[in-house]
C-alpha cells in the first residue's frame, strides 16, 4: 500500500467514538463528563488501556494531563496530537473527545501498517479544558504554558466545595511535574468547528490559523427605585429602560464596525428584581471577539463613548493567538493530498491549542458541526466528516514525524 493512499479505519473510528460516548451518557444522547468526576476517571482508565494495548507508555503530569507515547526511531522531541475528554454538563459526543480518539486511530493505523515514525508521537488528554466543574476553562494548558498559577488553580472549588487539588488527588491521576509537555516539534489538535461555516459553505476541513482575540466588559446602569404603580412615567429613573436603550445603541454601533466582529450581551442582573418595584440597577456583560486587535480597540472606543452615564468595568481580555505558519501549511498540504475541500479560517472559541502555542509550534484542524451546534446534546458531526478529519490528521502527523 502506498503511504499516500493510507487511510484510517472508518468503522473502527466510529465504533470507538461511540464507545467513549458511553462514559457519562445522558438520556438524550449527549454526555456529561465533568473534569475529574467518576465518569472522567472511567474514560481515562479506558483511554489508558487502549494506549497500552498499542504498546504505548502512558505518562501523567502534576495537573493530571495524560501523554501516551509511541516511540520513534530517533531521539527527537515528539509530535503531539490530542485534545480533552471532559465535557460541559449535557454536552455533545464530539467536542474534545474526537481529537483524542483521532490520535488513537492515527497510532492504530500506523502500528497495523508497521510504519514507525522517526519522531515519537504523543496522544495528549489535557485536563479540564471546559472549566465546567472548576473554573477557568483551559486550566491545565494554562498552567503548562505559564498563563495560570498552579497553586491558585489547585484551590479552585466546584459547586460542592471540592477543590481541584482534592479532586485531582482522589482521581488517581495526580502525576509528576517532570512528565509535563515541555517541548515538541508540533502540536496538532483536531476539533469540531462548533460553528456553522464549514457546513454552510459545503467544505470538509478547516485549516485553523488563529484563535481570535476577545474582550469582556461588565456594564452597570444606575436608576432610582420607587413604587411601580404610583410613580408617573415622566418622573421615573428606570435603570432597565436605560439599559435597554443602551444595549440597542451598542448593537447598532458595533454592527457597523466589521462583518466578522461577533459580540454578545449574555448575562444580565436586574435589581431589586421585583415586579412591583422600578429597577434601580442593571448589570450586563458585553463580550466581543475578532482576530484584529484594531477592531477590538474600536469596540472599547464605543464603550468609552456611550451617550449615557454607565460604569464600565473590564473583566478580561485575550489577544489573538496566531498558529505556526509551517504547521498550518503542513495541515493544508495534508488536506490537499487527501483531496478534500478546505478553507483557511479562524476559531472563535478557545482551545488548549492557543495556550500550548506559546511554546510549541501549533495548528488546529476543524471538521463541520451540523447546524453549528455544540455544548449541547444535539451536537453532531457526520461520521464521514470525522473520518476525513482523522485522515488529514494522519497525513499531517506522519509528515511532521518524518
Amino acid at each position: 500500500m502506498q503511504r499516500q493512499q493510507l487511510k484510517v479505519n472508518a468503522s473502527r473510528l466510529r465504533s470507538e467514538l461511540e464507545r467513549f460516548a458511553v462514559f457519562g451518557k445522558t438520556e438524550n444522547g449527549g454526555v456529561t463528563r465533568l473534569a475529574l468526576s467518576k465518569e472522567d476517571r472511567a474514560v481515562r482508565d479506558y483511554f489508558r488501556t487502549c494506549c497500552e494495548e498499542l504498546g504505548m507508555e502512558v505518562k501523567i503530569d502534576d495537573m493530571g494531563c495524560m501523554y501516551a507515547v509511541l516511540q520513534g526511531s530517533e531521539e527527537r522531541p515528539p509530535v503531539v496530537t490530542g485534545s480533552h475528554l471532559d465535557t460541559v454538563k449535557k454536552g455533545g459526543r464530539f467536542d474534545g473527545v474526537l481529537g483524542v480518539v483521532a490520535g488513537l486511530e492515527v497510532v492504530r493505523t500506523l502500528v497495523e501498517n508497521k510504519m514507525k515514525p522517526k519522531a515519537p508521537i504523543v496522544i495528549a488528554n489535557i485536563t479540564n479544558e471546559e472549566g465546567a466543574r472548576f473554573e477557568p476553562s483551559m486550566m491545565a494548558s494554562g498552567v503548562l504554558s505559564g498563563k495560570f498559577n498552579k497553586a491558585e488553580m489547585l484551590q479552585k472549588r466546584d459547586i460542592s466545595g471540592i477543590t481541584f487539588g482534592e479532586a485531582l488527588h482522589e482521581s488517581g491521576y495526580e502525576g509528576d511535574i517532570r512528565n509535563r509537555l515541555a517541548e515538541a516539534e508540533a502540536f496538532v489538535e483536531l476539533h469540531i468547528e462548533q460553528g456553522p461555516i464549514l457546513e454552510q459553505e459545503g467544505l470538509s476541513i478547516g485549516v485553523v490559523e488563529c484563535v481570535v482575540g476577545m474582550v469582556c466588559y461588565e456594564l452597570t446602569v444606575w436608576g432610582d427605585s420607587n413604587h411601580a404603580g404610583t410613580t408617573p412615567m415622566r418622573m421615573r429613573k428606570d435603570a432597565l429602560f436605560v439599559a435597554n436603550d443602551l444595549m440597542q445603541e451598542i448593537r447598532t454601533k458595533l454592527g457597523r464596525i466589521d462583518q466578522d466582529l461577533v459580540f454578545t450581551m449574555g448575562r444580565m442582573n436586574v435589581y431589586p428584581n421585583i415586579h412591583t418595584v422600578i429597577p434601580n440597577k442593571v448589570i450586563f456583560t458585553l463580550e466581543a471577539r475578532h482576530k484584529d486587535p484594531a477592531i477590538i480597540k474600536q469596540v472599547e472606543d464605543v464603550i468609552a463613548g456611550l451617550h449615557v452615564e454607565v460604569e464600565a468595568r473590564k473583566l478580561w481580555s485575550r489577544d489573538t493567538v496566531w498558529f505556526d505558519k509551517d504547521v498550518c501549511n503542513a495541515v493544508q498540504q495534508a488536506t490537499e493530498s487527501c483531496g478534500y475541500s478546505y478553507k483557511r479560517m479562524v476559531s472563535g472559541a478557545g482551545h488548549d491549542a492557543q495556550f500550548l502555542a506559546s511554546y510549541v509550534p501549533t495548528a488546529m484542524i476543524f471538521v463541520p458541526s451540523v447546524n453549528g451546534k455544540s455544548h449541547c446534546e444535539e451536537e453532531y458531526t457526520p461520521w464521514e466528516a470525522c473520518e476525513k478529519g482523522v485522515n488529514v490528521l494522519l497525513e499531517t502527523i506522519w509528515q511532521l514525524s518524518q
